[in-house]
């Protein structure tokens, strides 16, 4: 049985993650972290999780955790792994990894020097909706693979400058939404087609709302030979959601964040998958990662493979911002 504790028991544990360290085969929740002390003992009752805590460095030491899940805000994330390294528990790691490519390399040099594993939260690489176009793909479904592009775009928010949320605090999150969204597409990306290799790109800031950036627009190509292109635009009237794979075969589009089926062209005849995720979206994952910290399986989604995610962003967003360093 591995017990978990969460450092930042926030929104996204509240039904992605949290309960699925209750539900997975083989794990428990036993403890939660947050530095409103009022907060995270609420979190605890309501979940019935048998401890909280304050300080982040007194999960970490309990000995009743096995593993930890950081889940803070980025700019923490790299502090709070090294700490859990050092303790020599395994660590799952929100997305983005961290702030940028330099903390990623910091924390996967940590935990290879421990002998522990670093595991990130990229679940799409466990849901079933995603491994069915990968099946499809490697049972070639649309023969050889070609070009990928990815789409997303979003109608604009509004904020308040003197109180702008974290994903938009460049010294927190690391830049803005295409930090925040894109990763989850490029990351899927190199699993299906393994990492990207060569890229190149624009980032800007075409609304003004705030001063990290709003439109990326990027050309990469995988170390399979895939050629891609992606863009990414926070301040649209009309909301796009799209991946395209095109093969010599025919075609697969699937959205990355939305409800929609995957649709598969071949010969003027349209299939379409609908593949429902699970309300505790990040469950699949999290089994895996208990799989293989039980060693009856592998995860996926490790602190290897995200950092080359990182290593991509940073390519682009570099020109807008200086020095990707933390």
């Amino acid at each position: 049985m591995i017990r978990w504790g969460i450092i930042g028991c926030g929104d996204v544990t509240e039904v992605k993650s949290g309960p699925g360290f209750q539900n997975a085969n083989g794990s428990t929740l036993v403890a939660v972290m947050r530095r409103d002390a009022d907060r995270a003992a609420d979190y605890a009752r309501r979940h019935k999780v048998a401890k909280w805590y304050s300080d982040a460095n007194a999960l970490i030491a309990d000995e009743d955790v096995d593993a930890v899940s950081i889940a803070t805000p980025p700019s923490r994330h790299c502090e709070l792994a090294l700490g859990v390294a050092a303790a020599g528990k395994a660590a799952l790691v929100e997305k983005p990894m961290a702030r940028n490519h330099d903390e990623c390399l910091q924390m996967v040099e940590a935990f290879k020097a421990a002998n522990v594993p670093l595991f990130v939260s990229y679940y799409r690489r466990a849901l079933p909706k995603f491994l069915k176009v990968k099946s499809l793909i490697d049972d070639g479904a649309i023969g050889e693979v070609l070009t990928v592009s990815a789409t997303l775009r979003c109608q604009p928010g509004r904020y308040d400058r003197d109180n702008l949320p974290w994903r938009l605090r460049y010294e927190v999150s690391g830049g803005g939404l295409f930090v925040d969204l894109a990763c989850h597409t490029l990351d899927y990306l190199d699993f299906l087609f393994g990492p990207i290799v060569e890229v190149s790109g624009h980032a800007g800031n075409q609304g003004g709302a705030y001063d990290v950036e709003d439109a990326v627009v990027m050309c990469f190509v995988h170390e399979s030979g895939v050629q891609g292109t992606g863009a990414w635009h926070f301040n649209c009237r009309r909301t796009v959601d799209d991946i395209t794979i095109v093969g010599t075969a025919g075609t697969i589009s699937l959205p990355t964040f939305a409800n929609r089926p995957i649709r598969l062209v071949r010969r003027y005849r349209t299939t379409r998958y609908r593949i429902s995720n699970p309300r505790a979206i990040q469950q699949p994952l999290i089994q895996a990662v208990v799989d293989e910290l039980e060693s009856r399986g592998t995860c996926p989604s490790t602190g290897f493979s995200a950092a080359r995610t990182s290593w991509v962003m940073d390519q682009v967003l570099e020109p807008y911002y200086g020095k990707r360093a933390g």
